[in-house]
């Protein structure tokens, strides 16, 4: 595993690998790159999506730039927003790409804001269900992230379980996860097997918690764990950014699944 750390010993990403316009084309395969934070990139043979991508303007100290600036970007046929945080649902990104973006999707509420406060075209789905973009099938999982009930700040209003998700997708080289920001909820111990979980491993009540991400990762010990949430954000003092991929490699079954991918680095599946 190659990482580098900076300054204040935070582990972070090797390099930064530029993603070409080139990477958006039809293709005999899917492939799949990690934008930084919590962003991931899908090419699905020529389907392109983005889930939470935040790829400009976020409001901390960030360690590297993203690997694609929005102005690069040619088309994308969705973004898919897991919830509300600004960290997962970057306005500035959104927005700036809706010139490209054939489509929006998020729980109900998120996609709301979308439409009410952001003039964004943003489709609202339930926990559960299913809708598809391009070639991609596409269903919200639950997850249980309402960490702002706790906060005096954010009770304008109560945050309900249904306005944050995962997603799971189907594409036609295999299935890809993301369980979104969650605490570890028994319903995500028994899914089907996924060919690849874009692994948040942050050891954080409201998140997965390291000791609940094991427990996720040998639950599915053959799936591959694109590890995200991690050496983006430059907050050494804060575990919901400063985990450490290496850390896992001890207590995960077939230590080799665990991918710390640079950013724009490709993860490609492409079906026998």
């Amino acid at each position: 595993m190659n990482l580098r750390f900076s300054e204040k010993g935070q582990a972070m990403p090797a390099e930064i690998i530029p993603i070409e316009k080139e990477a958006f084309s039809a293709q005999d395969h899917t492939s799949v790159y990690w934008l930084g934070s919590a962003g991931i990139f899908v090419n699905s043979r020529g389907t392109n999506i983005m889930i939470d991508p935040l790829l400009e303007g976020f409001d901390m100290d960030v360690l590297f730039d993203s690997p694609v600036a929005v102005s690069d970007i040619p088309t994308l046929d969705g973004i898919l927003i897991t919830h509300i945080d600004n960290d997962h649902f970057s306005r500035m990104t959104c927005r700036d790409l809706k010139a490209v973006c054939k489509s929006y999707h998020a729980p109900q509420y998120v996609a709301q804001v979308m439409r009410e406060e952001e003039d964004l075209p943003g489709t609202g789905h339930n926990i559960r269900e299913t809708f598809s973009v391009g070639d991609v099938k596409v269903t919200l999982t639950p997850a249980d992230h309402d960490w702002q009930n706790f906060m005096p700040e954010f009770n304008y209003r109560h945050w309900e379980k249904e306005d944050y998700c995962g997603f799971w997708l189907e594409t036609p080289d295999g299935t890809i996860w993301t369980p979104g920001d969650s605490r570890l909820l028994e319903e995500q111990l028994h899914m089907p097997d996924p060919d690849v979980i874009l692994f948040d491993f942050a050891d954080n009540p409201v998140h997965i918690t390291f000791e609940g991400a094991v427990k996720l990762a040998n639950t599915y010990p053959k799936a591959k764990l694109v590890c995200i949430h991690w050496g983006t954000v430059d907050a050494p003092e804060m575990n919901t950014f400063n985990g450490n991929p290496e850390d896992l490699l001890a207590r995960v079954t077939n230590p080799e699944r665990v991918l710390a991918l640079n950013p724009g680095e490709p993860l490609v599946l492409k079906k026998d």
